[in-house]
């Protein structure tokens, strides 16, 4: 009976300790406000982006220099390397409008407002008149359109010939 005692007194006083949850040791405070930066090296360009809870900030480097912008952004950036030498950049901005930016190897850019702009397969389609802005060694990586012919940008005679339908 001493024996059936003891033993009944040892599960009543270790009864709880099975009931209780191994204690976890806490973790470090993992923050959310930012992501792992996204980077892009294109040639002599380099992309990287961060996002903070609010904002995306992102950074080119080239021969030129670095540019960085900071903006509340819908989607993006996205980043894209085109035949190693150029450096596309497209976002949408929270009120909805969306951008195309390319940089160049030479340390040039041009930009649009993403409705400017066509993708065919793998082909980005710029208004014709961005052909004149692009260094010759560049172009041939677009098609171009003429779809935006405007009294402060027309579209030369001459440019037609290379236009897409």
């Amino acid at each position: 009976m001493r024996q059936v005692g003891l033993l009944l007194l040892t599960a009543a006083l270790a009864g709880p300790a099975y009931g209780q949850t191994k204690p976890t040791p806490s973790k470090p405070p993992q923050s959310k406000a930012v992501d792992t930066p996204s980077t892009l090296a294109c040639g002599v360009l380099k992309a990287e982006s961060s996002r903070t809870a609010s904002t995306v900030q992102w950074t080119i480097s080239g021969p030129s220099g670095k540019t960085t912008e900071t903006g509340t952004l819908k989607s993006g950036p996205r980043f894209e390397c085109i035949e190693g030498a150029v450096l596309v950049v497209e976002f949408t901005s929270t009120a909805g409008h969306s951008f195309f930016d390319a940089y160049f190897a030479d340390g040039t850019n041009i930009g649009y407002g993403r409705q400017q702009i066509d993708r065919r397969g793998n082909r980005y389609i710029l208004p014709v008149q961005a052909k004149a802005r692009i260094a010759e060694p560049f172009r041939a990586a677009f098609d171009y359109h003429c779809r935006l012919n405007m009294p402060a940008d027309p579209i030369p005679p001459a440019a037609r010939a290379d236009c897409v339908s």
